[in-house]
């Protein structure tokens, strides 16, 4: 028997990519595809609920999710460690539920942040800049609001990040003690620089998505994940089996 998704925000740049590659998918169906429009109670029927809508909607549709006894995988941006450990005691009341908030479905993005908690521990200066297409409503993204959260907790016992002027307002905001730029700008879907400074020297690790394309692997690999997942897990690493070992909040 096939699983069953649904997807909400079904009509959006994420949510109609996801569409097509479950469409495509076999051993899954694509059950629901839910819009603006749309009642939730549509999503009932479902196995998996995938929210990929706006960071002011999706708190709504993942506790709704949880409330049905669904299981949700979220791709919508917005989603700190705050609100995350928020959702630990629903998903306590039905230990069949479970939550995956990813907060970028690339491969490379992933091997990005992995890659920078392994570099945090050697360097205290550390800013991101992160830049997407013009369409992007929420800043910074999701992307770069948990890296910085994986920076400073890699960092929380090494003395933390220098942020120096940070109350200026042009200096970026401060995530977990992290500057954090965010640039939109046409002609750029995805980019993220974490710059690291040491003594006489500079490292950068870049990643750009060229095309959305760059999510297929990582939606597919989610959803596989999903099928035996519960409780709350965070990160497209999970998924490709590259997270024991590694620091994360």
């Amino acid at each position: 028997m096939p699983t069953r998704i649904a997807v909400v925000g079904a009509t959006g740049r994420l949510g109609s990519h996801v569409c097509e590659i479950v469409g495509a998918l076999p051993g899954y169906e694509l059950v629901a595809r839910l819009d603006s429009r749309s009642d939730l109670q549509e999503m009932i029927g479902a196995d998996i609920v995938v929210d990929a809508t706006l960071p002011g909607v999706s708190a709504k549709v993942v506790e709704f999710s949880l409330s049905q006894g669904l299981k949700v995988l979220v791709g919508t941006s917005g989603w700190n460690h705050d609100k995350i450990s928020s959702l630990a005691a629903l998903v306590d009341a039905n230990p069949r539920t479970g939550v995956y908030v990813v907060p970028n479905f690339s491969l490379g993005a992933t091997l990005q942040s992995v890659v920078a908690r392994l570099v945090a521990a050697q360097f205290e200066s550390i800013e991101i800049v992160e830049i997407h297409h013009a369409g992007k409503v929420d800043s910074p993204s999701g992307t770069a609001v948990r890296v910085a959260e994986q920076i400073a907790h890699v960092r929380r016992e090494l003395g933390g990040v220098i942020a120096p002027h940070s109350n200026q307002s042009a200096r970026g905001e401060l995530v977990a003690g992290v500057p954090v730029h965010s640039l939109r700008l046409n002609g750029v879907l995805a980019k993220q620089d974490i710059i690291f400074g040491g003594v006489g020297e500079t490292l950068t690790v870049s990643h750009e998505t060229h095309s959305r394309d760059a999510y297929q692997a990582g939606i597919v690999a989610a959803l596989a994940f999903m099928e035996n997942h519960t409780g709350v897990a965070v990160g497209l690493e999970h998924a490709l089996g590259i997270s024991a070992g590694i620091s994360a909040p």
